[in-house]
Parts: structure tokens; C-alpha cells; sequence
């Protein structure tokens, strides 16, 4: 039931008196880019839903030797923040 080789040429020689030959491939372009763009943000949509089912991870290696360091030596850094 879907759609066979004469359907298609159909609908592109419809599309082409349409649109004419020159606006088509601009046509093209902006499906793939529309296309490209859904099927981002809907990735982007199930990342943001795995990343809030799995735990944050425990901190890292150097920052819990950094935090034993100040511990042990009873000095801490201080940092000028950025602005």
C-alpha cells in the first residue's frame, strides 16, 4: 500500500511546474535541513531523559586527593573568580 514508481514521478512532475526548476533544490535543502534539525532535538530530548535516570557520578580522582590535601595540610587555595 505504499507509494510505487509511478506515484513518485507523479508527485515530482506536479511538484516541478509547481515550484519550477530552479526553487526545487532549494526546496530539497530545507526539508533535509527541517529533517535534520526534528530528528536532533528529539535525540536531544531522550539523552536529557537518560542523563535524569542515571546517577551523578562521585567525584573525581583529583578532586578528592585535592580535598585530602587541604584536609592534611590545613591550607586552602583560594581562587579569584572571573568575571
Amino acid at each position: 500500500m505504499g507509494i510505487n514508481g509511478w506515484e513518485w514521478i507523479l508527485i515530482f512532475v506536479v511538484a516541478l511546474i509547481l515550484f519550477g526548476p530552479k526553487k526545487l533544490p532549494d526546496l530539497g535543502r530545507a526539508l533535509g535541513k527541517s529533517i535534520r534539525e526534528f530528528k536532533n532535538a528529539t535525540n536531544g530530548l531522550m539523552d536529557d531523559d537518560d542523563k535524569k535516570d542515571k546517577p551523578q557520578a562521585a567525584t573525581t580522582v583529583t578532586e578528592t586527593a585535592s580535598a585530602v590535601e587541604k584536609v592534611e595540610t590545613g591550607k586552602e587555595e583560594v581562587k579569584p573568580q572571573a568575571k
